[in-house]
C-alpha cells in the first residue's frame, strides 16, 4: 500500500470516527429507548454497538454507510428510520442492498413502531437474532 494510500485509508477511518460521535450526540428519542435495552448486552446476551461505521469499496474508493446499531455476532444492523426515510426509499433500498452484499442482513424499524410499542418491536428482533435465516 502506498504512503498515499495509507494518508486516505487513515482519513477515512478518523472522518468516520468523527461523524459517529456527532451522531451518537444527536440521537432521536426512538434511538435512546432502543439503546437503553439493547446496551450491555441486555438482549438475548448480544452486543450491539450505536452509530457503527460499515466499510466498503465504491468506484475503487474506500467509503463507509454509519448503521444506527450493528451487532456483530448475528452481522445485523438495526436501522431506526424517522419520516425522512419515506423520501429517500430508494437511497434506504440501495443501501440496504450494499450491506446485505458485505454479508450483513438490514433490519428497519420505524421511530413511531419504537416509540408506540418497542416491546413488539424488539420481540420481531429476538425472532430475527435467534433465527438468522428469517431475513433470507
Amino acid at each position: 500500500m502506498s504512503p498515499q494510500n495509507m494518508v486516505m485509508k487513515k482519513e477515512i477511518f478518523q472522518i468516520a470516527k468523527e461523524l459517529c460521535r456527532e451522531l451518537r450526540k444527536m440521537s432521536t428519542k426512538s434511538e435512546q429507548l432502543f439503546w437503553l435495552v439493547v446496551r450491555n448486552r441486555k438482549l438475548l446476551g448480544k452486543k450491539f454497538l450505536r452509530q457503527y461505521p460499515i466499510f466498503f469499496r465504491y468506484m475503487n474508493k474506500k467509503t463507509f454507510f454509519i448503521a444506527d446499531f450493528y451487532c456483530h455476532e448475528n452481522r445485523l444492523v438495526v436501522e431506526i428510520d424517522g419520516k425522512i426515510h419515506k423520501r429517500q426509499k430508494e437511497n434506504d433500498e440501495l443501501r440496504t442492498y450494499i450491506i446485505n452484499n458485505l454479508g450483513i442482513e438490514v433490519v428497519r424499524f420505524s421511530n413511531e413502531e419504537i416509540e408506540r410499542n418497542i416491546e413488539k418491536e424488539l420481540e420481531k428482533l429476538e425472532w430475527i437474532l435467534t433465527h438468522p435465516a428469517s431475513l433470507s
